[in-house]
């Protein structure tokens, strides 16, 4: 979770194998305060669910394609959330999560950790 008016990184998860984001988000039992505003991507699609304040884009289908509101509801919302997708590239940086982790398991979500409070502190100096 990445705060947009600081664009620090508030929470982590993890899990061990690959996972869904929406299923690691679920298992997390990470929640939001109701006055919060999340912004997410597609894959969040039971959001809605959990989080009434859920902001997410309309997908197509090929019987539905988006109309042209859609599209622009769309492009905004991406344009809102481009501020995680810059912490997502920078956190990549570090190969931790663009490359294969080949160290022990156990000290993943430490390292991972570390390096959220290293790209936190390079913020604030």
């Amino acid at each position: 979770m990445v705060d947009k008016a600081r664009a620090r990184i508030l929470c982590t998860a993890f899990a061990c194998g690959r996972r869904h984001d929406f299923k690691l988000f679920k298992d997390s039992k990470t929640r939001l305060h109701p006055k919060t505003q999340s912004l997410t991507d597609s894959g969040y699609l039971g959001i809605a669910k959990l989080h009434g304040n859920a902001t997410l884009p309309k997908k197509r289908s090929k019987k539905h394609p988006l109309t042209r509101q859609d599209k622009a509801a769309n492009r905004s919302i991406s344009r809102r959330r481009v501020l995680n997708e810059n912490v997502i590239g920078a956190v990549k940086k570090f190969k931790i999560v663009s490359d294969k982790y080949r160290n022990r398991r156990k000290r993943f979500a430490l390292r991972f950790n570390l390096i959220a409070g290293i790209y936190n502190f390079e913020l604030a100096t």
